[in-house]
């Protein structure tokens, strides 16, 4: 397919490395300004490499969900993270992704997800009684290491805190791919401190996994359980999986496993220490619906806190963008996209449309109350489609135990700065601590909504 007048616009670039300056200075600001400057489908280029913004989301529909089949993550995602995750489930594609998707689901079917909801509550309850009342805590370390804890006590049965060469990993993939940061765009291949760092400490986090393999090996098959980890090594084992498989998907699984939901978990507390009333609304939710103690049966009435989630999960979206490629020319949106052309699906930017939302700066759960009629992809923090993220009803599932235990026993007020610098990097993150004041609750600090 020829460049014509159908190849949607955008940006004139410089010479050799496009549009990179402008991407790297504020990727936010950049989308937003393609939306606005040239339209929901838009066009730029990256060293070289043709891409486009998608920021419709009835494209969005298209490329996740009715054409999922003309769309692959891409080189883009592959080539970035293939050492780490490139045959895991994540970037696996066609066939291999299928086989995976299959093994793996079982560890995520809602039966199963709900015998992990006591270890999600008792995880969170062991937080809460190590504070006191008037403690200031950085809520993104907190819910970092609770989120870990949670993920080793459900789908690998082991304890995962006691090593950090997770988060020094995880911290090292951050820096790696900070899009603020001029040289997240260059090969990783290039010898630059970063890049040495990073490779450093994925070759210590892949000795980790292969040790929690090991372990669990040794183990009789009849009394290693059911968890995700026994299911995996099973898998190699009978030659269905292999050594590289095994190992990336665990690390996918470590990182996306327990970074995305401590994302959520934490700017949902940046929404809520702003908005008393709305804690208040959540308590009175919570000690309407959980007796004392938030089980799996509970999870599904605490409607208010799942919309506050949701609101939190559109402003901040821990997933800020998603990547595909074209696999044969396509249309989108009126216009001819060529085959091999990356496309950008941005939910910061399409969360934040105010074509889909009023106020769209401001935190309301009560949008997601009732029918709307929004398009459905204007709010997709999990993705859609068959890719959709395998994990979204455990993180669902986790924060939803994790506030409500929370929220059980203590109410917060803000003590730093309401907007966060951010960080965009593989994940959203915030730059510097958000720090929150803890109340003990009591009849004196009850707000009445």
């Amino acid at each position: 397919m020829s460049r014509e007048a159908s190849y949607p616009p955008g940006p004139q670039g410089l010479p050799v490395i496009g549009n990179t300056v402008d991407l790297s200075r504020d990727i936010f600001a950049f989308f937003e300004q393609l939306r606005d400057e040239y339209g929901r489908v838009a066009s730029y280029q990256v060293f070289g490499t043709d891409a486009c913004m998608v920021a419709h989301p009835d494209a969005i529909q298209q490329i996740l969900l009715d054409d999922h089949e003309a769309f692959e993550k891409g080189d883009v995602v592959t080539r970035n993270l293939d050492d780490a995750m490139g045959e895991g489930l994540f970037l696996a594609g066609g066939d291999q992704w299928q086989i995976q998707r299959t093994q793996m689901q079982p560890a995520f079917y809602r039966d199963r997800l709900n015998t992990y909801v006591p270890e999600m509550h008792a995880t969170a309850g062991e937080l809460v009684t190590q504070w006191s009342d008037g403690e200031i805590i950085n809520v993104i370390d907190t819910m970092t290491a609770t989120t870990m804890d949670v993920l080793g006590r459900t789908l690998f049965g082991v304890d995962v805190t006691e090593n950090s060469v997770v988060t020094e990993a995880s911290d090292a993939i951050l820096a790696r791919f900070d899009t603020s940061r001029f040289w997240s765009f260059l090969p990783d291949q290039l010898p630059t401190p970063t890049n040495q760092r990073y490779r450093r400490e994925l070759e210590q986090l892949q000795a980790f996994v292969d040790e929690l393999a090991a372990q669990r090996q040794a183990q009789e098959p009849e009394n290693r359980g059911d968890d995700l980890l026994s299911i995996l090594v099973g898998f190699v084992e009978a030659n269905d999986l292999t050594r590289k498989e095994f190992r990336d998907n665990m690390i996918t699984f470590l990182f996306a496993g327990h970074e995305t939901t401590a994302l959520g978990l934490t700017y949902t507390a940046l929404c809520l220490a702003q908005h008393p009333e709305e804690q208040a609304t959540l308590r009175a939710e919570i000690d309407a619906v959980c007796d004392g103690e938030v089980t799996a049966d509970d999870l599904p009435k605490l409607d208010r806190t799942a919309n506050v989630i949701d609101e939190a999960l559109r402003l901040y979206p821990p997933v800020y963008m998603f990547f595909r490629e074209a696999m044969r020319d396509v249309k989108l949106q009126g216009y001819e996209i060529p085959e091999g052309t990356t496309l950008v699906l941005p939910q910061w930017v399409v969360h934040r449309d105010p074509a889909w939302w009023d106020d769209p700066e401001t935190f309301r759960p009560d949008r997601f109350v009732g029918d709307t009629d929004r398009p459905e992809y204007a709010h997709f923090p999990f993705g859609g489609g068959p890719r959709h993220c395998i994990g979204m009803r455990f993180a669902r599932m986790e924060m939803k135990t994790v506030l409500a235990t929370i929220l059980s026993e203590y109410t917060f007020e803000l003590v730093s700065e309401p907007e966060p610098d951010l960080i965009a990097s593989t994940n959203l993150k915030p730059s510097g601590p958000i720090k929150l004041k803890l109340r003990e609750r009591s009849e004196a600090n009850e707000v009445i909504p």
